[in-house]
């Protein structure tokens, strides 16, 4: 288990490869209970497996900056929060994809049908929405798709 946060002050830092995966992480802030800012507590972490980057967005609080922009890099797949109250709202966070601008996106921390809707209903200003089957996909670098396309995978 490779935790997000860092420990007191400092952020966390992640860089090693298991197997044939590289990860590593992108420190972002976190807002506290009472409604302020936690400094670098908060971990995008990228994995670099087959010529692929996939990133796993966290509990994302702001949009990025063009220094965490450069930290990831060239992102394929972007798995991205989408309850818009324990992590950026809907709006901030389409702001996100378009600065991250991967060519897969697929929604995580749904939180129910209604909650997936209103994301959904923002996302497809910027991306092609299509419901898969089944709960898992598989995806290689020569078969991402040509336009911004998310994907929702069925909850279980």
């Amino acid at each position: 288990m490779l935790r997000g946060w860092g420990d007191g002050d400092e952020p966390a830092k992640h860089e090693l490869t298991i197997g044939d995966v590289y990860v590593r992480n992108v420190p972002t802030n976190i807002r506290d209970w009472s409604g302020g800012t936690i400094y670098s507590q908060n971990s995008i972490f990228v994995f670099e497996i087959a010529g692929l980057c996939i990133a796993h967005l966290g509990h994302l609080h702001h949009t990025l900056t063009p220094a965490h922009l450069d930290a990831m890099g060239r992102i394929d797949i972007v798995l991205v929060p989408v309850d818009g109250s324990f992590t950026l709202n809907t709006d901030g966070m389409v702001e996100v994809l378009k600065q991250i601008d991967a060519p897969l996106a697929i929604p995580m921390h749904m939180f129910g049908e209604g909650t997936l809707q209103r994301f959904l209903e923002k996302m497809g200003q910027i991306y092609e929405v299509q419901r898969h089957p089944s709960a898992s996909i598989v995806m290689a670098r020569d078969r991402l798709p040509k336009t911004r396309t998310m994907i929702v995978l069925p909850g279980r």
